[in-house]
């Protein structure tokens, strides 16, 4: 049971980390990620659909991404649909595919994605100790109603709070990546 808490605590603060994951690796750095575009919605067939599910998305060169629709009459959509982004890029189409030349960021503009970025890691931190106070509520409630052992509470609070700060560390770690790729020129 007491394993099943545990388990239970790591696989939600795992869904954080990968959340905070997936937010970051949609914030631009200047460089380009097919990543980039994870977020771009497209109106295709009556219905928004994520990109990748109207074309492949495909970065051959450092600042370019190329968008490879599988319906060329979906051009227009797609070209529109990451005008309307608010990713700041301005795509071409040569009638085959579509060219997203990534513009470098100005010296401004990486402090303030430094700075967006840090709000992401910090809410990301904060949704795993958020997870710790939820499970240690639990087993406070449990060790109140007699169904664990006082030793074994103080037991469990010290392995949640050893994942935590393993996770707390993992979001630290990306966090690191991030705003070293973001600054780098």
């Amino acid at each position: 049971m007491m394993d099943q808490i545990l388990a239970d605590t790591e696989e939600r603060m795992k869904r954080q980390l990968e959340a905070v994951r997936r937010e970051l690796s949609g914030i631009r750095s200047g460089k380009a990620s097919p990543a980039l575009l994870d977020t771009v919605k497209v109106e295709a067939y009556g219905q928004h659909v994520p990109i990748q599910q109207v074309g492949s998305v495909s970065a051959p060169e450092p600042r370019l991404l190329v968008v490879q629709p599988w319906d060329k009459s979906l051009i227009k959509a797609i070209m529109r649909a990451i005008q309307q982004s608010e990713l700041g890029l301005n795509p071409t189409d040569d009638g085959g595919v579509i060219r997203v030349p990534i513009p470098s960021l100005t010296e401004e503009r990486r402090r303030d994605m430094v700075k967006l970025v840090a709000r992401l890691a910090e809410e990301g931190r904060v949704h795993v100790r958020q997870a710790r106070h939820d499970v240690n509520k639990e087993i406070k409630t449990q060790e109140h109603d007699g169904e664990l052992a006082e030793d074994e509470a103080k037991r469990l609070v010290a392995e949640v709070q050893k994942l935590t700060d393993r996770y707390v560390a993992q979001v630290d770690e990306l966090l690191k990546k991030k705003t070293s790729e973001i600054m780098e020129v």
